[in-house]
């Protein structure tokens, strides 16, 4: 088990470094109400005052429901600024355009969600001078359970290499609300939407596969072929001549 104590004043120090290197006043990210983000922003508090979580609520109940609730107990419970930007009309009115060129599939809507929030981040990151933290662990960045070009895109991450088991533990450590701990991991991308109810496989056997290489034949061989088709998602934009 990890020293977190140690662990929390390394990370928080590592944010600060490149934050002073880039020359930005802050930090901005995406505050969903969910584990992943919670550690995201308590460890860039840590580093720095000049923080801002943005709450981004986009099509889903929940969003605007227990998302936006737990949301709001981390920012008070560790005093990070917020603001939320509602993001549903903006994609009620995209929508309405893309259907005018091909019927929009159920994949590609739910994956716009998180392209809008990037593109709210970098907006908002750019006008305040603040870098964008992404908040994926490493059991989503093996899978790939994350959106290209959408929670894929940040300036820095301080937490991919820890699993989501080490996120839980982290978490309890720094004193997180019981509310977010105690909550099925879920990207909140349409109603009923949990993360291991899409993939198939629970966190912890996916953890444990990784660290292990351990685990049933037909739970190794969807961990596989999650991780091989998601390949492109991990690797720079394949260029011609290079």
């Amino acid at each position: 088990m990890r020293d977190y104590k140690v662990e929390a004043e390394k990370r928080a120090d590592w944010i600060r470094e490149i934050v002073g290197d880039a020359g930005a006043k802050g930090v901005i990210f995406g505050n969903s109400g969910g584990k992943d983000s919670a550690l995201v922003g308590i460890l860039c508090k840590m580093a720095t005052d000049d923080i801002l979580g943005i709450i981004m609520p986009c099509g889903s109940k929940a969003n605007y429901g227990t998302d936006l609730e737990h949301a709001e107990i981390l920012a008070r419970t560790f005093g990070i600024n917020s603001a939320v930007v509602d993001l549903t009309p903006c994609k009620e009115i995209l929508m309405r355009e893309m259907v005018k060129v091909a019927d929009i599939t159920p994949s590609a809507s739910t994956n716009i969600n998180p392209r809008l929030r990037m593109t709210t981040l970098y907006a908002l990151g750019q006008s305040h001078g603040y870098l964008v933290a992404g908040t994926g662990n490493k059991s989503e960045n093996f899978t790939g359970y994350f959106t290209k070009w959408g929670d894929g895109a940040y300036d820095f991450n301080p937490i991919a290499d820890l699993s989501a088991t080490e996120v839980f533990e982290f978490l309890r450590y720094l004193g997180a609300p019981d509310e977010i701990i105690g909550k099925p991991p879920s990207a909140g991308l349409f109603e009923g939407q949990t993360d291991e109810g899409e993939m198939g496989v629970s966190y912890a056997v996916i953890d444990k596969f990784i660290q292990t290489g351990e685990g049933s034949t037909a739970d190794t061989e969807k961990i596989l072929k999650m991780h091989k088709q998601t390949e492109h998602k991990r690797r720079p934009p394949k260029v011609y001549g290079l």
